[in-house]
C-alpha cells in the first residue's frame, strides 16, 4: 500500500524544485527511458531517513555540478509503485533498492548508486558519488560498470 500523497509531498518538491523531471505513472517513465538515445539519470526517492539525511541534499549539492546528463528525473518509491516498476525495469539487472541512482547513456546503464553507498554517509560523499556519475555517463564513449 502506498504512503499518504501528502505525507510525501514535502520530499517530492525538495527533488522536483532542483529542476528533476518526476516520473509518476508507467507511461511517464516509458516516454522518458523509451528512447535509447542520449544520458539520464533516475534518482529513486524514499520516505527512508538515509533519502532524507542524506540522499536528498546530495543530490541539491550535486545538480550544480557543471556536467549532468541531458534529462533528470526521479520517481518514487513506496508511493508511485508502478511507476516505480517500470523505472527499476531499465536498470533491472541492478537489485531493486531506495533510495538509489541510475545513470543510463543510449539506454544502458554506465553508473548506479545503491542504498548501501548512500547508508550511513554524509551528503557530501554522496554527493561526490553523484557527481561521479555524472561525469561517467557523460564521458565519449562511457560503458557499462
Amino acid at each position: 500500500m502506498p504512503y499518504h500523497e501528502m505525507m510525501v509531498k514535502p520530499m517530492r518538491e525538495e527533488v522536483t524544485r532542483l529542476g528533476i523531471k518526476e516520473l509518476r505513472t508507467v507511461a511517464d517513465v516509458d516516454a522518458a527511458l523509451g528512447s535509447s538515445e542520449g544520458t539520464a539519470m533516475v534518482f529513486v526517492n524514499s520516505v527512508c531517513g538515509c533519502a532524507a539525511g542524506g540522499a536528498r541534499p546530495a543530490l541539491a549539492m550535486a545538480v550544480s555540478h557543471g556536467v549532468k546528463p541531458q534529462q533528470l528525473y526521479t520517481v518514487f518509491a513506496g508511493q508511485d509503485l508502478d511507476a516505480t516498476a517500470r523505472a527499476r525495469s531499465y536498470f533491472a539487472d541492478y537489485q531493486p533498492s531506495s533510495p538509489s541512482v541510475a545513470f543510463l547513456r543510449d539506454g544502458e546503464v554506465v553508473h548506479f548508486i545503491h542504498r548501501h553507498m548512500i547508508e550511513g554517509r554524509p551528503p557530501q560523499v554522496i554527493a561526490e558519488e553523484i557527481i561521479k556519475g555524472f561525469d561517467k555517463v557523460a564521458a565519449e564513449g562511457a560503458r557499462a560498470e
